[in-house]
Formats: C-alpha cells, structure tokens, sequence
C-alpha cells in the first residue's frame, strides 16, 4: 500500500521464476483450464480468481498515513493501492481542495473508486487453484519457500501432489485440510501470529500462494520506482506493507540497494554485503543512488488499541521518507 504526495519484471526467485514459466506454458497448451480471472483469492472458500475486500473497510494505520504523508491543502496525492478507498476517503475529507489520484488492478476497488468520484479490462492470470493444482512438487516447495518462508515447504508440496491425484484441489478448506494432514494434530495450532493467537499451520501456505498468483513483490518493486520518478524533491512517500517480505523490499529500496535484478536477489534477513550495491536500472525509473530521506529511522506499527480494534493490520508495518 502506497501514498506519495507532492507528485514486466520476472518473479524474484530463480526456482519460482521457473515455476511461473512452466505453470504458464501448461495452462497456454490446454483449452479447459481450473480457473480464469484476475488471478486474486477471494473471501469465499474457492480457490478462485477475484479478490474484493468489500465495505465496511477500516483503513490501517490511518492517523500515522496522515501524520506522516502531511498533506497541504491544494496538493496532490497518488493512492497507489486503493483497496476499499478508506485513505482516499479520509484525505478528501480532512484536506481542502486536495486532489487524489487512486491506482488498483481489482475491479471491484475501481468501482469503488469510481462510485467515491461521484460522491466528491484487465488481463487474465493463473490463479491459485492452476498453481496448486498444476505445478510440480519442487515447483510447489520453491513457491512456499521463497514467498512463504514455510520450513516444511518440501512436506506439504509432497502433500499437495498426493491429494490432487485423487480429487483437484478446488477450495480453501481442501487445501487447509490437505496442509493439516502432513502434520501431526497437535503441530495444526502450534504456530502464533503477534497476537499471540492460534494460527493454522497452512497459514504461510495461503501466504506464498497469494504473493506468487498476485506478483505482489514485483508490482511493488514498480510502485516504488515510479514515485521516486514522480515526486518532486521534498515529496512524501508513505508505504504500508503486510508481511516481512514486503517490508524488507520496502526498506532496501529506500537504502538504495540494487533491486534491478529482482529474480536474484534474496530478501533474507541477513542481507549479503555483495547485493549491497547503488540502483542502476535507469529504465525501471530508479536512480543510480539512494533519493530518500527517513522521516524517521525505525518502522512505525499500529498502537495496542488500533490492533485490538482492527486485528486484520496487527502485521502492519509503516515506513516513511522524502523525496531528495
């Protein structure tokens, strides 16, 4: 999720990369496919293809976005991830004469969006069931490590392949269920999440699926660069991400380490000194050195009581800087 104000890469793993060109030779060579559309999961328990987070929406970390993003009146502000439109809404209504430009790939948030407008065809992609339903195991364990950082990628990818040759894997109970049983029931709950709630074990199974079907890491690899060509100097950028993946993305790219080559580099948590290189890819928009000032050095998080009122931003992470 971005917010700048003041205005195709491959896949990032090698193994993944690999996947992603098999997965779309197979479904181009066939005529009856599991699935078409968007490629996004939905709130139903169908492994489908549209994804709409439907009102009533609460925005994450809303009074941090505006604190930070500090919009004046008459400026203009690019929502790059509009979703359910509750930051748009909230600087229309507090900033006068302010204009906003909103960015989504969701149909459902563009309507939301173009209905916002009155108040005040896009291509198909494999979705999760052609993933899991038709990439090979290695494939399958490469995805979950890479994007899921799931330990027990090559377990549950030997699961997946031995429940499909009896039945395809169609909903998201199926798969839950398929995940659970490579694991002992008491290893089901064993995980928690930073509310120190219960989570299911296929938990970072649903993750990696979404972040491969949606190419979330490379579409936010082209937002950041195309608002550090956008913003003029002393522009704001506020990015709000929802997974370590993402934030570690987020945060090197403000360092001006070299993204240009997404399908090899590793976004570990111990970064190797050698990937510690300046942006060089003029074509992608990024310049050949860091351009960003942090407001502030450390990640803001949502407070006790955002998260206790709205669990869904608990993982929620806040970065800030200006634009040199």
């Amino acid at each position: 999720m971005l917010f700048i104000s003041n205005i195709m890469i491959w896949k990032t793993n090698p193994a993944a990369r690999r996947a992603w060109r098999s997965l779309m030779l197979r479904l181009n060579s066939t005529t009856a496919g599991l699935s078409s559309g968007p490629g996004f999961w939905d709130r139903s328990d169908r492994l489908s293809c549209v994804s709409a987070e439907k009102p009533p929406h609460t925005p994450v970390m809303l009074k941090e976005v505006l604190h930070y993003l500090d919009v004046q009146p008459a400026q203009v502000v690019l929502d790059m991830t509009f979703g359910g439109g509750g930051h748009t809404k909230a600087i229309l209504n507090t900033i006068p004469e302010v204009t906003v430009l909103a960015l989504d790939r969701d149909p459902t948030a563009i309507s939301l969006a173009q209905q916002l407008a009155k108040e005040h065809s896009y291509p198909d992609m494999p979705c999760a069931a052609d993933v899991v339903n038709t990439l090979d195991q290695q494939a399958l364990a490469s995805i979950l490590t890479a994007y899921g950082e799931e330990r027990h990628a090559r377990k549950i990818a030997s699961a997946i392949v031995e429940a499909r040759r009896v039945n395809p894997i169609t909903r998201t109970q199926q798969l839950a269920s398929v995940v659970a049983g490579a694991f002992p029931p008491a290893i089901v709950y064993a995980r928690k999440d930073r509310l120190q709630r219960r989570a299911h074990i296929a938990t970072k199974t649903f993750q990696a699926l979404r972040i491969f079907v949606n190419d979330e890491l490379n579409e936010l690899h082209t937002g950041l660069c195309v608002a550090q060509s956008a913003l003029k100097p002393g522009g704001r950028l506020c990015v709000i991400t929802f997974h370590s993946l993402e934030d570690r993305l987020v945060k090197r790219f403000l360092q001006g380490h070299d993204l240009s080559n997404l399908d090899q580099y590793h976004f570990s948590q111990n970064q190797q000194g050698s990937r510690k290189k300046k942006l060089v890819d003029e074509n992608s928009g990024c310049n050949k050195s860091p351009n960003w000032l942090p407001v502030k050095r450390k990640v803001v998080s949502p407070e006790k009581d955002d998260v206790r009122e709205n669990p869904r931003g608990r993982s929620a992470k806040l970065r800030i800087a200006l634009r040199q």
